[in-house]
């Protein structure tokens, strides 16, 4: 898959560095890595705001579309927009699951599962590493 944004992992890493991100933010982004849980930022932010990808600044998710899911990572029952996030098919440890992508630069963001508990019934499960908090 081919997005708008494109750059080599050297300025990856300077661009995020650049940004202040958190240490692990380019192996989660760019290398598909996890964060633990409970340890993201973002977990317990339940501040007005909209969350933006840490790679690019598109804008992923708003504050009234998070929940807590008891999980330990952050979680939206639904995009800012279409295409924001895109999905693909992840068959990485052994298991099936749907990765979510920044639709614009390919950062990996987290997983999406058709668990969530409000009318949509997805639960965009994110890694605070992948995302930046923009209050209202």
């Amino acid at each position: 898959m081919s997005y708008p944004v494109t750059k080599t992992d050297a300025q990856w890493k300077a661009l995020l560095a650049e940004k202040g991100a958190e240490p692990r933010a380019f192996e989660v982004t760019r290398q598909a890595a996890t964060e633990r849980p409970f340890t993201g930022k973002y977990a317990d932010n339940y501040k007005n705001g909209t969350y933006v990808c840490i790679c690019c600044n598109t804008p992923l998710f708003t504050s009234d579309t998070k929940f807590d899911a008891g999980c330990g990572w952050p979680s939206f029952d639904a995009a800012i927009a279409d295409g924001a996030v895109v999905t693909h098919v992840d068959r990485s440890l052994g298991m099936v699951r749907t990765e979510a992508l920044c639709g614009h630069c390919g950062a990996h963001l987290g997983h999406l599962f058709e668990d969530g508990p409000t009318d949509t019934g997805l639960r965009y499960c994110m890694n605070s590493a992948s995302l930046h908090f923009s209050p209202e």
